[in-house]
């Protein structure tokens, strides 16, 4: 078959290294892609929110299935898009409705979602730029450090921790008056939860689930978990603290009633949901969820996953997701995710990479990456995402630092001590 991805990350490389390998899938284009992509599929020239171009193409190129990997066109409805066009009722979307996605698309919805079907999470009120008051006083009775979050998408920005009462109020003000457009006209503040983060991923057709192997990222800029919040510098699978007693008690407590609230809400959901999860006192709680893959985890979940990728998402498309066994490879995976200078503030871009003919036993995924003139050059703050296996996550982070080190380009950063804390 014929297979479209739509995003331009290292998580959509993963996605195209992945499905490639499977029998099923016949020719594999990428929307818009990356100089990494391009040695896999063809890349296609289209933005993933332009869903009229998006058509033209499924229709022009026979594609039967459509892989989103961001979460934006997810947001915007790209499912209901395909579901409401007769020319399209073919063409099987890998991803939630709009309905669906707002289980990312907004924070209020969400933390809903978890207090209606009983789901641990943070203690939390929500407040509307009407209601700015009410929030600066509901803040003067909480205890430091207080978690504000922007309702809407914010690109990574909109979640803050503050450390005093009086800075929390000043940016409720600044958040409510529109410091993240309207993805801050509702802002939700949140208990902070003190404990280790890590990353679960459930593949569902909205009944059944499957649950892939879990990872954990590291989003501080510098070294020791310092520093700026980036979209992620690298990541870990399996964190070594998420054992079997763990992973029980969040597939019982957390997935289970999850997929049941997508169900009795009779949510459309043929995709991911993404779980950022937090242990504290050895018990999980939910942080928030996402509609899609995490990026940099997919980077170590889709290479430790054994299961032919096609098939799975056939399974969801068929309602054959319940006879599919997930098999994991028992080795650890590591990723390191290198960055342009500057990032993740101002940075620049079009600078010539070198050193990928010295890399062994690494994969490398492509991000901010394109091809110009026959070189490869930086087009994003995440430029490549470093993977490696060994039998510990320390062995594979031996071999993805070195392998790390032989790629240049000006001004290149990256983190040494990924799983750090583990």
């Amino acid at each position: 078959m014929n297979i479209l991805i739509l995003g331009s990350g290292g998580r959509e490389h993963a996605f195209a290294w992945k499905m490639q390998q499977s029998s099923k899938c016949d020719d594999i284009f990428i929307a818009p892609g990356n100089a990494g992509t391009a040695q896999i599929g063809t890349n296609v020239a289209i933005d993933v929110n332009d869903f009229p171009a998006i058509k033209t193409f499924v229709l022009a190129n026979k594609i039967e299935m459509v892989v989103v990997g961001p979460e934006v066109p997810l947001v915007l409805g790209i499912w209901d898009f395909f579901a409401n066009d007769d020319e399209l009722k073919g063409v099987f979307v890998l991803g939630p409705s709009k309905a669906g996605a707002e289980m990312e698309g907004s924070k209020a919805f969400s933390k809903k979602f978890m207090a209606e079907f009983d789901i641990p999470t943070a203690g939390y009120r929500e407040f509307s730029g009407e209601e700015v008051e009410e929030g600066v006083a509901y803040i003067a009775t909480q205890t430091p450090p207080i978690v504000l979050k922007a309702d809407g998408l914010a690109a990574g920005k909109g979640v803050l921790i503050l450390s005093t009462i009086e800075e929390a109020q000043a940016e409720l003000r600044e958040m409510l008056g529109g410091k993240f457009g309207t993805a801050s006209s509702r802002v939700v503040i949140e208990q902070f939860l003190d404990g280790i983060e890590f990353s679960v991923f459930v593949l569902t057709d909205g009944k059944d689930y499957k649950i892939l192997p879990v990872a954990k990222d590291y989003k501080r800029i510098g070294e020791g978990d310092t520093g700026l919040n980036t979209g992620g510098m690298g990541a870990v699978s399996p964190p070594p603290f998420v054992d079997e007693a763990m992973m029980k008690m969040v597939e019982e407590r957390i997935v289970q009633p999850t997929i049941k609230g997508i169900h009795t809400r009779g949510m459309k959901y043929d995709g991911f949901v993404f779980i950022g999860l937090i242990r504290v006192n050895g018990e999980p709680y939910v942080i928030e969820y996402n509609c899609r893959m995490g990026d940099p985890e997919t980077e170590v979940v889709l290479p430790r996953l054994e299961n032919d990728l096609v098939d799975l998402f056939l399974a969801v498309r068929d309602g054959k997701l319940a006879e599919q066994e997930i098999t994991e490879d028992k080795r650890a995976a590591t990723t390191i995710f290198l960055v342009s200078g500057g990032y993740p503030e101002a940075y620049e871009k079009g600078k010539e990479m070198t050193g990928f003919d010295g890399i062994k036993d690494s994969i490398l995924f492509h991000a901010g990456t394109k091809e110009t003139e026959g070189k490869v050059v930086t087009n994003g703050g995440r430029v490549l995402a470093v993977t490696s296996y060994g039998e510990t996550f320390q062995d594979a982070l031996t071999i993805s630092n070195k392998n790390a080190a032989k790629v240049n380009f000006a001004g290149r950063n990256y983190r040494t001590d990924i799983g750090f804390d583990l």
